[in-house]
């Protein structure tokens, strides 16, 4: 084996980088080959600047759709709020589909009288929350018991032969 000069660590290191990561020196008649491209990413460029938590989930529910369902859960969870406390007792909000507002009063005059103010309450609702898309509220009455269904139902005239 021929005799090899021994390098210093820093020396084998230098040369390591130099082989990884190539001349950076500049050498007359040499043009650089590499150029750096702006990815965007590198800090202090523009648009690097920290946002606000709330601009950031605006633009998360607006990239994802949404912002239609949020506003329609807000009409749901604050029925209280829009229509106020004393009527907000004697109905609940139920769901919205295909624009329609569903309300389950208290009993069947709570129901007309609600079918009333309809205008008013949707006028309310597209102020406070214009992404819900509720363009109209349907009312309805309590639930009633039905004979028609149960394991003890009988085709015919139902309720009417026993009653009367």
């Amino acid at each position: 084996m021929p005799d090899v000069p021994q390098r210093s660590e820093a020396a084998r290191v230098y040369q390591h980088f130099r082989e990884i990561f190539g001349d950076t020196r500049s050498r007359p008649g040499r043009a650089r080959s590499r150029t750096r491209e702006v990815t965007g990413s590198e800090p202090f460029t523009p648009g690097r600047d920290p946002k606000p938590l709330a601009d950031a989930i605006d633009g998360l529910t607006t990239q994802l759709g949404w912002t239609a369902p949020l506003s329609q859960h807000e009409v749901l969870a604050s029925w209280s709020e829009v229509v106020g406390e004393e009527i907000a007792h004697h109905s609940e909000a139920i769901t919205i589909d295909n624009g329609v507002l569903q309300v389950r009063c208290e009993s069947t005059a709570w129901a007309t009288q609600l079918r009333l103010m309809r205008t008013e309450l949707v006028t309310r609702i597209l102020d406070r929350y214009p992404g819900a898309g509720v363009e109209t509220i349907r009312f309805q009455g309590p639930d009633a018991p039905t004979w028609k269904r149960g394991p003890r139902s009988v085709p015919g005239r139902g309720p009417r032969d026993t009653y009367g």
